[in-house]
């Protein structure tokens, strides 16, 4: 009987330890859901709406017929510009800096020289990411991005 007594705790102590640990990992996983999902981190640029359709084939977006190049485009808070990423899929950003909500700057985030896929600010030198838009460099917040809607063939809806 004694035997069976000690197993019997062993087996209980275990079950314990284990739900204490799983009790532990969720609340860790919440609490660091929370650090992400932080809501004062808004982003200042405005959100204007618009929701305009163009055409590919037009010359003024013909190289965003080839993947790995980017266009751009009116619309938004300071201009939008357009990144193909494959075949199928298309990313917009505004142009507008998140550092400089203020329109202190006259001028639009542009490509850098030495790397196309990173946009920079001539003002407040902010760098961020064209493949999704993350802060690099001088800013907290990253872009601002629009949907987008490819048809398959010459047509490509931005909206927000």
């Amino acid at each position: 009987m004694k035997g069976i007594n000690l197993r019997g705790k062993m087996k209980n102590k275990i079950e314990r330890k284990y739900q204490t640990s799983f009790h532990l990992l969720l609340l860790v996983f919440f609490g660091l859901l929370l650090v992400q999902c932080n809501p004062t981190r808004k982003n200042p640029i405005p959100n204007i709406p618009f929701d305009i359709t163009i055409n590919l084939s037009l010359p003024s977006y013909i190289d965003l017929q080839n993947v790995g190049s980017y266009a751009f485009v009116e619309g938004g808070s300071k201009g939008i510009i357009v990144y193909r990423m494959s075949y199928d899929q298309f990313i917009a950003f505004d142009r507008h800096n998140p550092a400089d909500a203020s329109y202190d700057c006259p001028q639009q985030l542009t490509p850098t020289t030495n790397n196309f896929l990173e946009l920079s600010d001539s003002c407040s030198n902010a760098r961020y990411s064209l493949l999704d838009g993350a802060a690099i460099e001088g800013s907290d917040v990253g872009l601002r991005q629009y949907m987008t809607v490819y048809d398959g063939g010459n047509k490509l809806r931005i909206y927000n």
